[in-house]
């Protein structure tokens, strides 16, 4: 073989070589580029299998028809009747110690008085109170008319035909309201102001130390601090009326799924923290927010867990003790709560109103009192908010979607 013939062959063999040794580069970068494609849609299936589902079903306003309140479900010897209609949209309901019945009205930007002169348990007298943009909670103290909107804080004199004197401004810094905007307001056993101060996310770390509170005041407004914390949004709140504890339902935590996280009874005590955002129901962790500082071990440790849990998404609005003598013995000391119900669940809860039955003075469990607003998944005819016992011991409460006041009594 000629030196020229050597060197073509040996040429010819490296090309060959190094044609191979690319050829298994590229085969191996494609195996390695199809390993890690799979793995990936390994991962993302498995995290859509894990993804939370949040359902948006809001059933639909339909009239409430006098037939469709004949249907409603109340216990054995309860009635259920129109106390007011036509109202808009009522939301908190207070009463006077002669009868006289205050409804605010959030949309509508005021406060309204309803008298029923003629004592046939119907208002037959609807008038305009005060008019103030926000108006939400109410509350009477020592002759005194309370309003709060989402900053501010309001008294007037309370006078003998119950209608009220000029609006005197006690507080004007309550944090902003962000997406929990309705401030309400009530007084307790030690004369002290109470106000429930709600989150402005559905969960984060909030930047005021007043947002997801209940705020204790004097009645002038002044030394006004936290009372208690991790409250996400503590709308109905009231005192039991033998043991003078405070108890509330706080609103759970949305797009964690249809049954999480659950509405809580709470037992409020000074200076407890409730858990929220990072804790809720009897001790989980909420991914959602990071802790700022402590462990989520460690907040859940030092969180006050709820007495007694309901349907999640609920939507808890009004709460109020039993302290009258209208209905049942076995009613006395128990408390009522309004559900207005969810717009992100399958099925859809609350639109109702519960019982939570006391015993020995603790909560022992929820039974359903008034049910039958929800028609079926797509349409319901109450979004019930505001209650109260009005001093003939009947049972007043709002529905802020059809603009009623209902009653219930009950009779032998």
């Amino acid at each position: 073989m000629t030196r020229e013939s050597l060197l073509t062959y040996h040429f010819f063999i490296m090309e060959q070589s190094h044609l191979t040794f690319h050829r298994t580069i590229s085969f191996a970068l494609l195996f390695l580029l199809f390993f890690t494609s799979q793995l990936f849609a390994q991962q993302e299936e498995e995290a859509v299998s894990e993804e939370i589902i949040t359902n948006v079903i809001k059933p639909g306003k339909i009239e409430a028809t006098q037939e469709r309140i004949n249907q409603l479900q109340v216990p054995d010897g309860f009635t259920i009747t129109k106390f007011a209609e036509g109202l808009g949209n009522p939301r908190m309901v207070i009463t006077g110690n002669n009868g006289a019945v205050y409804v605010s009205r959030r949309e509508q930007g005021d406060a309204l008085l309803l008298r029923d002169t003629n004592n046939d348990g119907s208002a037959n007298e609807v008038d305009t109170l005060i008019t103030k943009k926000g108006a939400h909670g109410i509350a009477i103290h020592e002759n005194k008319f309370y309003l709060v909107t989402v900053k501010e804080v309001y008294s007037a004199n309370l006078n003998d035909d119950d209608t009220v004197g000029e609006l005197e401004l006690l507080i004007d810094d309550l944090p902003d309201g962000g997406q929990h905007p309705n401030r309400t307001i009530a007084f307790g056993p030690d004369d002290k102001m109470y106000i429930s101060i709600g989150s402005t996310c559905n969960a984060c770390n909030e930047t005021n130390e007043e947002n997801a509170t209940i705020l204790q005041a004097n009645p002038d407004g002044s030394d006004r601090k936290v009372f208690a914390k991790g409250l996400r949004n503590t709308i109905g709140f009231d005192w039991h009326p033998q043991t003078q504890e405070l108890y509330g339902m706080d609103h759970g935590i949305d797009l964690l799924g249809d049954d999480e996280s659950m509405e809580e009874l709470n037992q409020i005590i000074e200076g407890q923290d409730y858990g929220w955002p990072a804790i809720y129901e009897d001790g989980k962790q909420n991914k959602i927010v990071d802790p700022d500082s402590l462990t989520y071990e460690e907040l859940a440790a030092k969180a006050k867990k709820p007495l007694r849990m309901h349907t999640a998404h609920s939507s808890p609005l009004g709460f109020v003790f039993y302290n009258s003598d209208m209905f049942p013995d076995e009613f006395h000391g128990d408390a009522f709560v309004t559900f207005r119900g969810s717009w992100n669940r399958n099925p859809p809860s609350g639109y109702k109103i519960s019982r939570v039955h006391f015993e020995n003075h603790l909560p022992a469990e929820f039974e359903d009192f008034i049910t039958g607003f929800l028609v079926d998944d797509e349409s319901q005819f109450a979004r019930v908010t505001g209650i109260a016992v009005h001093p003939d011991g009947s049972l007043l409460f709002a529905d802020d979607s059809n603009g009623i006041i209902y009653r219930v009594a009950y009779e032998e």
